[in-house]
């Protein structure tokens, strides 16, 4: 029956004799199969790290400085490839794969291949789920369209003839806001009267009525 070589060394109480065993592990490996340890340790460690500090700081790049600020304002591709994020995420997956394939007794060329094509598949799968995030996070933003034609209470009087600007209170999209609101009307609608809204000024100004026929 086939012996399967271990992936690391047994441990053992006596740290000398493990240290010594991960000496003779290390020495006993091609420099093709030591190249791909060398990736995977170092970018599961940048990996890792980068995880505990986007918990810390909330994901604010923290643990990767400016350079990723940088690399992801850049304005020639929305959800960039080429991130830090995605570097570290494509090497760890670059030397795991190549180590599971070494082991598997792939061919050099076939474990190459092998590792590239799962690098790219995870920072693709990153960049589509960032995508889709960026798209529900949209979706969250205050449409003020979707104001008119609803029902508002006036919370500072609103001058005639747009003369000036008062407040409503208006339920937009499940959330009460208070909003910049102005009137066609001859006179004033006062705080606490109920009013319709027929339209949008500027963008960010509600157009309202307290005729209701």
């Amino acid at each position: 029956m086939a012996v399967i070589k271990p992936v690391f060394p047994y441990f053992r109480e006596n740290p000398q004799t493990m240290l010594l065993d991960i000496s003779t592990w290390w020495q006993s490996m091609q420099l093709f199969e030591k190249i791909f340890w060398v990736i995977a340790l170092l970018f599961s460690l940048l990996f890792l790290v980068q995880t505990i500090l986007s918990f810390a700081a909330g994901d604010n790049d923290t643990a990767m400085g400016d350079a990723d600020s940088y690399i992801d304002h850049d304005d020639g591709i929305g959800y960039q490839f080429f991130t830090i994020k995605n570097m570290i995420a494509f090497f760890t997956m670059f030397g795991w794969s190549g180590i599971a394939c070494i082991h598997g007794n792939r061919s050099v060329a076939a474990t190459i291949l092998f590792s590239l094509l799962s690098g790219i598949i995870v920072v693709t799968a990153m960049v589509i789920l960032m995508r889709l995030m960026g798209r529900l996070k949209e979706s969250g933003t205050m449409n003020i369209g979707n104001a008119v034609d609803q029902t508002a209470t006036v919370y500072l009087i609103i001058p005639a003839a747009r003369k000036g600007m008062g407040k409503v209170h208006v339920k937009i999209q499940g959330t009460l806001r208070e909003l910049n609101a102005i009137t066609d009307q001859a006179t004033d609608i006062s705080s606490g009267s109920l009013v319709k809204i027929t339209g949008v000024v500027n963008e960010n100004i509600l157009l309202v009525t307290s005729n209701f026929a």
